[in-house]
């Protein structure tokens, strides 16, 4: 199993969350607002240098799938969350040891 993280910009919650839902197998996935910070190498090529102190909205998802579904939700969430600007977000993808669905109480391995 692979837990999937990505920080997007609001407007493309409503394509992922379209796209993500079409894929048989998908079972769901947490969202948040959160604020990020960060410099990127395009700013350095414009000149732009701001401080990590200014913080942006955005949303991050959140989801765990099995291992035969990874990589295809990973180049969803790049294609669909790419518009080729500054703050566009990131998706990385981690390892999951294991997995609980706790109404159930139900372990589940890929």
């Amino acid at each position: 199993m692979k837990e999937i993280k990505a920080v997007i910009q609001h407007s493309k919650l409503p394509k992922i969350r379209s796209a993500l839902r079409n894929i048989k197998g998908f079972q769901g996935m947490v969202v948040s607002e959160v604020e990020d910070s960060g410099e990127n190498l395009a700013m350095y090529k414009l000149g732009i240098l701001e401080d990590f102190v200014n913080y942006s909205p955005k949303v991050l998802i959140t989801t765990v799938v099995p291992d035969h579904l990874a990589e295809g939700i990973l180049h969803l969430l790049v294609e669909v969350g790419y518009s080729g600007r500054i703050g566009d977000g990131m998706v990385w993808v981690t390892p999951v040891e294991r997995f609980v669905h706790l109404s159930e109480k139900i372990t589940v391995l890929d």
